[in-house]
C-alpha cells in the first residue's frame, strides 16, 4: 500500500491537476493526475527524476515570464 506524503489540488481554467507524492516499498513517485471534464490521464515520475522535471518547469517559467504570449496573455 501506498504512503500518501503531499496531496495538492491545482484548478487552472477548466482543468483540475491533482498532485500527490507517494510512497511505497519500491521507493517514491510524484503521480500527476489531469481531470478535463471527467476525463484523467495521469503520469508517475520517480522521485529520481523530480529535480530534472523541476529544472525544466523552472526554465518555462522564466522563458514565459520573460516573453510576450502570441495570444496577449500573461498569468
Amino acid at each position: 500500500m501506498d504512503k500518501e506524503l503531499l496531496n495538492r489540488k491545482v484548478q487552472v481554467e477548466r482543468k483540475v491537476f491533482f498532485i500527490s507524492l507517494r510512497e511505497n516499498p519500491r521507493g517514491r513517485v510524484l503521480r500527476l493526475t489531469e481531470d478535463v471534464g471527467g476525463r484523467r490521464d495521469t503520469v508517475m515520475i520517480p522521485a529520481a527524476g523530480l529535480t530534472s522535471i523541476r529544472d525544466v518547469l523552472d526554465e518555462a517559467i522564466k522563458i514565459h515570464a520573460e516573453t510576450p504570449s502570441a495570444a496577449g496573455a500573461q498569468e
